[in-house]
């Protein structure tokens, strides 16, 4: 299956570490949002949208990258990471890819380490994530789809 990831990570590289362990063992094109607005998605089979969540949602790069580029009808997948796992974080990202009639095949969130706000006053949350569990679970998510 080739699949283009677009996504967007920083502060801890916590998103860019999911992008990196399936680029490893899949053929797949990561596409940052941060450097790249525009690109042709047509020849992919699938298209995953990854990100931190800001504000309990992707970052805006990749909300409008998914706007602007998904071909219609393009099956699309969402990973993201996240200090805490108390919500959905996948609905404005899903309303993105509706407009594009695009089905969507699944989601997979994992914790990743967060300083953002608040918690940097604790040293942070969510330490030591994505591990290697986390990993492997990101693995068998993307070999079911």
């Amino acid at each position: 299956m080739k699949t283009a990831i677009v996504y967007y990570s920083a502060h801890h590289g916590n998103t860019k570490k999911l992008i990196d362990t399936l680029s490893a063992e899949y053929d797949i094109t990561a596409i940052d949002a941060a450097r790249v607005s525009t690109a042709d998605l047509t020849g992919y089979d699938m298209v995953g949208f990854a990100s931190g969540i800001y504000y309990s949602k992707f970052h805006k790069t990749v909300l409008d990258f998914a706007e602007k580029n998904l071909p219609n009808g393009k099956p699309v997948f969402f990973l993201y990471t996240c200090g805490s796992k108390s919500a959905s974080y996948t609905k404005a990202i899903a309303q993105a890819v509706s407009v594009h009639k695009a089905g969507i095949a699944g989601e997979f969130g994992c914790l990743g380490f967060d300083t953002f706000g608040p918690f940097k006053l604790i040293g942070g949350i969510a330490k030591g994530h994505p591990d290697q569990a986390d990993l492997e679970n990101l693995r068998k998510f993307y070999e079911s789809l």
